[in-house]
């Protein structure tokens, strides 16, 4: 059994780490004040390689494994914790068309991503339709030789800027063997978006898109007909390690900063790191990210070796960001009233990862999911 990584892996990951610090981390608190994305950011993660980790190098992207695509994640966090946003839906994206769109798909539709030239989104969740997906009611009507879809997806994670987007849509009757996956541009005569006023990670734009009968031509179709639901869906459980990983990288640089504050900081003659008040909340979160870490790396490992991984990825969804918020939020009382300021980036990375309890998954279907793995389903929920 082996924890490292290698001594490629490390040097890549050190690459990644000093990227985060000098050319993302000086505009995090800048970009949450103007709420849009920015970019400059969507070209600089294109440089470093990132919006195409999963895609194929014949279709120009860096075909890095599970594994790296999430200590790419978790690294970016570190310095910008919505930059980690770009690297996680790519990465999904990429990754559902690699496994299910055509050779000509791929080759239209992969080298744009990979080169930052357009940025993907993904629209499943309905106003009526989140957790129960599999009901979504947006209507693929047949037109021609193609559809239009008509009807509105919403809290979709970069909606407000996306140039493309995966879209769910009923083809057929109900259930999930009902709905199909189409490949559209985001072609505003049709479509109409409303960003959200949001808590927290107000840079990535999520927004409702309404779709007015936008064409789609056949050759948009992703796999067959009514075959869209059952072969996205199968792309969450790793994207959800990188999740909780991203999570955990803006975790572990506030617990980082908590750690030299508390050897800086002076109170009654001594260093506060000298009081078991301060020093014993932050040694308890240090050891519960870690073993937090080694959740999600094992669900990415288990993905690049072909395993079943359904019920760690489970594992690290409802815990790394419940547990990056409970951490960052002690962070801040450690750095006391310096921390509850504007100023301190501590307080954008609370708001920020509170949204990944909800998003991609609440705590409570990851249960689910983990108890009908460990008992079996007719014994669970």
């Amino acid at each position: 059994m082996d924890f490292t990584f290698s001594a490629d892996e490390e040097a890549y990951r050190q690459e990644l780490r000093r990227f985060a610090t000098k050319v993302l981390a000086p505009h995090y608190q800048s970009d949450d004040k103007a709420a849009k994305l920015r970019p400059e950011l969507v070209a600089d993660l294109a440089a470093m390689g990132l919006t195409g980790l999963r895609i194929p190098e014949r279709h120009g992207g860096q075909e890095a494994s599970a594994v790296i695509a999430g200590m790419a994640a978790e690294e970016v966090a570190r310095g910008d914790f919505n930059a980690s946003y770009l690297i996680i839906v790519s990465a999904l994206v990429s990754d559902i068309l690699t496994r299910n769109a055509t050779e000509e798909q791929q080759a239209a539709w992969l080298p744009p991503i990979a080169s930052g030239e357009v940025v993907p989104a993904f629209c499943i969740t309905e106003p009526g339709h989140g957790t129960d997906a599999a009901k979504l009611e947006m209507k693929a009507e047949p037109d021609g030789d193609g559809w239009r879809l008509t009807g509105e997806k919403t809290s979709i994670t970069l909606g407000a800027s996306a140039d493309v987007a995966l879209v769910l849509a009923r083809t057929g009757g109900p259930g999930a063997r009902g709905v199909s996956a189409f490949w559209v541009d985001l072609d505003d005569r049709y479509t109409s978006r409303a960003p959200f006023d949001d808590l927290g990670s107000r840079a990535i734009g999520r927004a409702s898109l309404h779709f007015d009968g936008l064409p789609v031509p056949r050759e948009a179709l992703v796999g067959g007909e009514g075959q869209g639901f059952v072969s996205v869906m199968q792309g969450f459980d790793y994207s959800r390690a990188i999740i909780g990983l991203a999570c955990l990288g803006a975790a572990q640089v506030s617990l980082d900063e908590a750690l030299q504050w508390s050897r800086d900081r002076e109170a009654f003659g001594a260093p506060i790191g000298r009081f078991q008040g301060v020093a014993f909340p932050l040694a308890e979160h240090a050891t519960y990210l870690r073993g937090a870490r080694h959740v999600c790396y094992e669900a990415l490992w288990r993905k690049d070796n072909g395993l079943e991984h359904s019920t760690e990825a489970a594992m690290a969804k409802f815990w790394a960001p419940k547990l990056a918020a409970e951490t960052i939020h002690q962070c801040l009382l450690t750095f006391g009233h310096l921390g509850y300021s504007s100023e301190s980036p501590v307080g954008q990375r609370l708001r920020d990862v509170i949204g990944l309890e909800i998003g991609d998954g609440t705590a409570q279907v990851s249960k689910l999911v983990i108890a009908r793995n460990l008992l079996g389903r007719a014994y669970a929920p």
